[in-house]
């Protein structure tokens, strides 16, 4: 039975919410699935992901495909990054606890990036938003604009 891990779309029209979920890739996409790994929304900024990482990893090594949109996902949550480093555990190449030690390393740096980005998100709002209830002044129009 091939096994997908996917977006399962919920949320009203032009309102989009998804759940990550592992299914049949021949079960709808809204349909019958699995198990459902986290969720996922694009509308804010930047956008919520929130994803068991231990299950996920459990997925793919059971040899669940990703969808592309569903890679990028795991890949910006670190989880493809520690497959990749147990596999180095695994093949040898250094131990579990260097591997934890690499993978904590690239979250924090990670998380305060995100941060950043959050900020930077709120900063650009607040320059947007009109202060109070100021409105731009209007120049009275001249009657002779029409006449040359």
């Amino acid at each position: 039975m091939p096994v997908k891990i996917r977006l399962q779309r919920h949320g009203s029209k032009k309102r989009p919410f998804y759940f990550i979920v592992v299914a049949d890739s021949r079960s709808p996409r809204d349909g019958k699935f699995i198990q459902k790994l986290g969720t996922y929304n694009p509308l804010t900024i930047p956008a919520t992901i929130q994803v068991d990482r231990q299950r996920a990893l459990d997925w793919l090594n059971k040899g669940a495909q990703p969808t592309d949109t569903v890679r990028r996902i795991l890949s910006f949550k670190g989880v493809l990054y520690l497959k990749h480093l147990l596999r180095g555990v695994k093949l040898g190449l250094f131990d579990d606890a260097t591997a934890m030690e690499k993978f904590q390393k690239w979250f924090s740096e990670h998380e305060t990036q995100i941060r950043k980005r959050q900020e930077d998100a709120m900063r650009n709002r607040r320059g947007r938003r009109p202060q109070g209830d100021r409105r731009p002044e209007r120049r009275p129009e001249s009657s002779n604009s029409g006449e040359a």
